[in-house]
């Protein structure tokens, strides 16, 4: 065969490779696109029907146990969430057997719809990230299920591409982030490595995940950074003191969380109760304090920290809401709660740092995010995204130093570490996560998933 014959059979392939994954990824875009419109929609509806009806937040622990014992006798299999994806992801097939029978079970679209759902109706606070993963992750795997019935190999490589699809689409879709969706798919397996292989189907499946979701005319909230400061030196130095600040949070709140939900699961044998009991402290504390601005997604004080100045206590009692709601086993996902965190964060820094609010509104926005997921590209890019190349240059200098002072161990117990995000790591912290050649490790559920 001429070298000439070589190359023409070379890009055959890598067209035919090219056109197959096309249409996957598209289908899959499609499905985690609808999925997040269905998510948006309802939650759209959750939140209007709950500030007009102040007396639903009074049911939050009976919902509380509602989801408790939902998942309990009927999703135990599905309880990971996130981790669980992850998991897939990362665990090697032991035999053939394996190949073709491992799907992650379909009751998790609509276990996670419905939890997310009735967490925002009833008061807790939470976000929608964990729910636009696991229903884009688990149609996916529907996609797989129906394509090990025909007659060409799709092994397990196949799988977890498909798989990592998946969870781009989810994110791009429901933010209205495509670029960022796609790389957090790639972005969010491991800490110290990106892997290339599957980046043509993530994002396809992110970008058509994003166009399926306006299909269904769903609009996206928009952000718009008031100021911007010059690139001087000092407007340099005041982004990384804002980044180490907004990692530290980072590192916080993924502590934060993950002990509460370890406390809950130690003191409280009986999963249904931890959710009961901690919707009991979650409304007594939103009729305390007569305010329903710390609880569901927070939008409107995430948009207002771009053009006002806000208590600086906003970021503390936000943190504190939802890490008690996600930690006792409330559904949802941590992500939008961490934008109202690091917007509200940014705002409260400017009385210290020398930047306008708004800019550091955007910079926490995607910083205090990346630096608990441990995703510094993918927040770099929904800065661009979202806030334009001026604002994003200072908020990826914040989200890459957040991502440093975060510490190994993030928001996802199932990410695996391949290097240490810098030489001065402490001891033990390899421990918090797998890597490239341990075995897989069983984690506890990330409590928000």
């Amino acid at each position: 065969m001429s070298a000439l014959t070589s190359f023409f059979l070379n890009k055959l392939r890598l067209l035919q490779h090219t056109l197959r994954w096309l249409v996957l990824a598209t289908l899959v875009g499609a499905l985690a696109g609808s999925a997040s419109a269905i998510l948006l929609i309802s939650l759209e509806w959750a939140t209007r029907t709950r500030e007009s009806h102040y007396w639903l937040i009074s049911l939050l622990p009976i919902a509380g146990f509602g989801i408790g014992a939902l998942y309990y006798y009927l999703g135990r299999s599905v309880e990971g969430g996130n981790n669980l994806i992850l998991d897939e992801i990362h665990t090697e097939v032991v035999s053939p057997r394996d190949d073709r029978n491992r799907t992650i079970p379909a009751r998790m679209t609509p276990l996670i719809l419905i939890g997310t759902f009735v967490t925002h109706l009833f008061g807790g606070s939470a976000g929608r990230e964990g729910t636009a993963v696991q229903t884009g992750a688990a149609l996916a795997d529907q996609v797989t299920r129906l394509l090990r019935l025909l007659p060409f190999r799709f092994g397990e490589h196949d799988r977890r591409t498909l798989l990592m699809a998946g969870i781009s689409a989810g994110f791009g879709s429901v933010f209205g982030t495509p670029l960022s969706g796609a790389v957090f798919g790639l972005e969010v397996l491991t800490i110290g490595n990106v892997g290339y292989d599957a980046i043509f189907p993530c994002f396809v499946a992110a970008f058509a995940g994003d166009y399926t979701t306006h299909l269904w005319r769903v609009h996206h909230t928009v952000y718009t950074v008031t100021q911007i400061s010059p690139l001087t030196p000092v407007s340099l130095l005041s982004a990384i003191a804002a980044g180490i600040a907004f990692g530290l949070t980072a590192m916080g709140f993924a502590r934060c969380t993950h002990a509460i939900a370890a406390t809950f699961r130690k003191l409280v044998p009986y999963p249904p109760l931890r959710p009961f009991l901690g919707g009991i402290i979650v409304a007594l504390a939103v009729f305390a304090i007569g305010t329903t601005k710390y609880i569901g997604l927070g939008v409107p004080t995430i948009v207002a920290a771009f053009s006002e100045h806000l208590p600086r206590y906003d970021f503390a009692a936000k943190f504190a809401f939802t890490s008690l709601t996600l930690g006792s086993g409330f559904k949802g996902g941590e992500v939008t709660p961490l934008f109202f965190i690091g917007a509200t964060l940014g705002n409260a820094l400017s009385s210290i740092l020398p930047l306008p609010s708004s800019l550091l509104a955007a910079m926490g926005f995607v910083a205090v995010f990346a630096g608990a997921a441990n995703t510094p590209i993918a927040g770099s890019l929904m800065a661009l995204e979202l806030f334009g190349p001026e604002a994003g240059a200072f908020a990826a200098i914040a989200c890459v130093v957040s991502y440093l002072f975060s510490g190994h161990s993030g928001i996802y117990h199932a990410q695996r570490m391949i290097s240490r995000k810098h030489p001065v790591q402490t001891r033990g912290t390899t421990q918090t996560h797998g890597s490239r050649k341990q075995p897989r490790e069983s984690h506890a559920p990330t409590p928000s998933h």
